[in-house]
């Protein structure tokens, strides 16, 4: 069959690659498809251009996935309009974590024909036998579809047990020289980058998280070296964006790892997702030697009842712990918080930022956000329950109208509070970042002209 897989345009100017897609192109022209890409995230076409483009080109299948962001819900609604709109227009899919937990809204609302739920490597290419030999849908696991106006769900597709089973992306299918500027921190500007995985999944249960699989699946260090170096091979890759939901997963798989990169002699230099209660400065140590520059940690709040509200599986003293041997071990931490879940106040929130004050090395701007109680997570039900959200469509409609706007009130503050104590606390934030930027700014300015420094490149902001 011939299929069209959608990467929608974020309004970014690089995007990060869509490791999804990848994956799902993988799966399906190793199963004999004609897999093709439309990238309006590189060239930023307008809608109408992909009803044009479908009308020209004739496929059979045509897909996209979608997060469960603001942005990317009405971002889908405009693509499904285009795809409806065609007139050659091909069976509809959808997939990724926006439709998954409410699959019969999303048919509604997109008018798509399926909705693949989990991981669509085995789902995908059996969905599409199934249209094929016009085999009854049903039989066919990890979908939804519409019959009678009401949506069926068919039983789970399994999870992949070996990932390193599971083909690489297909790179080769998209503008990866495009893909290879996006910029991450302390990255050279010559530095090309990729993004990549080692592992799926993630065991903990934080209640703000929707996640559609279960624990935690590893790749072997060989296969995740082996890719590394078929990247820089075919892409001259010298920067991996390791994008898993926790790639420090645990002790032993960050270690092995590691070993693994210096036994290779990769020379790439990397960055990934943390969990501060698996630091330990060996640990920390190997990991700067093997390539790392910058953990993003998951930290959210500075108070341990609030932690412990969100199932954070955290400590304030692991954090503080956490960060200050990241800081000597010479990586820089990326630091998340968020604002408004269960019991928090304005205390809770002042902790936030004098702990950004205190730690902050300049690496990256950091602001504090609006908790957002995405359908699936705990902190929906919660708030389902609570009154305080009516059902899906109601918080796509009314209430998610933007990441830095609240979505849903769980603290006891009014909301002009909120968005006052919220204001002042990135406001100070926002100071100190650019009170930085002026001062080096400055700096380089005086070492210029009165140093004579010969390896000025200009006042550039990349």
């Amino acid at each position: 069959m011939k299929i069209l897989l959608i990467v929608y345009d974020n309004d970014s100017f690089i995007h990060w690659f869509p490791l999804g897609l990848g994956y799902i192109a993988s799966a399906l022209r190793n199963a004999g498809h004609d897999v093709s890409v439309y990238s309006q995230d590189r060239y930023h076409y307008p809608e109408s251009h992909l009803t044009a483009y479908l009308d020209e080109h004739k496929f059979d299948v045509v897909g996209v996935s979608v997060i469960a962001g603001y942005y990317q819900y009405r971002k889908l609604l405009k693509i499904s309009d285009a795809v409806n709109a065609s007139k050659n227009r091909p069976f509809y899919i959808i997939g990724g974590h926006g439709p998954a937990p409410a699959p019969e809204y999303f048919l509604k609302k997109t008018h798509a024909d399926a909705v693949v739920i989990g991981e669509g490597e085995i789902t995908a290419v059996k969905l599409l036998e199934a249209l094929q030999t016009g085999g009854d849908l049903s039989g066919v696991k990890g979908i939804a579809y519409l019959k009678d106006d009401k949506a069926v769900v068919t039983e789970p597709q399994p999870l992949i047990e070996d990932i390193d089973s599971i083909a690489w992306p297909a790179w080769d299918l998209f503008p990866m020289d495009y893909y290879a500027l996006l910029r991450m921190p302390h990255i050279r500007n010559n530095d090309r980058v990729a993004v990549m995985l080692t592992g799926r999944g993630c065991p903990f249960k934080c209640n703000f998280c929707y996640r559609m699989d279960k624990g935690i699946r590893v790749r072997s260090p060989q296969s995740v070296v082996a890719e590394i170096q078929s990247l820089k091979e075919k892409y001259a890759i010298t920067y991996i964006a390791f994008a898993d939901e926790l790639t420090m997963a645990s002790k032993s798989h960050i270690r092995k790892l590691c070993h693994a990169f210096i036994d290779a002699d990769l020379k790439v230099r990397w960055t990934c997702n943390g969990r501060l209660n698996f630091v330990e400065p060996d640990i920390l140590e190997l990991m700067k030697k093997a390539g790392c520059v910058f953990i993003n940690y998951g930290i959210e709040c500075m108070d341990d009842v609030i932690l412990k509200n969100m199932n954070k599986v955290l400590t304030t003293d692991q954090i503080i712990r956490g960060i200050e041997m990241t800081l000597e071990a010479g990586i820089s931490p990326g630091y998340n918080i968020i604002f408004g879940n269960i019991g928090e106040d304005a205390q809770t929130l002042q902790k936030g930022v004098e702990f950004l004050l205190k730690y902050d090395d300049h690496s990256q701007l950091r602001t504090i956000r609006p908790v957002t109680p995405y359908p699936g997570s705990p902190l929906f039900d919660y708030a389902v329950e609570k009154g305080l959200l009516k059902d899906v469509e109601d918080f796509y409609e009314n209430k998610h109208t933007n990441s830095d706007l609240m979505s849903v009130n769980f603290t006891r503050l009014s909301d002009e509070e909120y968005y006052r104590v919220l204001f002042e606390a990135n406001k100070t934030l926002l100071e100190n970042y650019y009170k930085h930027q002026n001062e080096n700014a400055i700096e380089t300015a005086r070492k210029l002209y009165f140093e004579h420094d010969a390896t000025f490149r200009g006042f550039r902001q990349t």
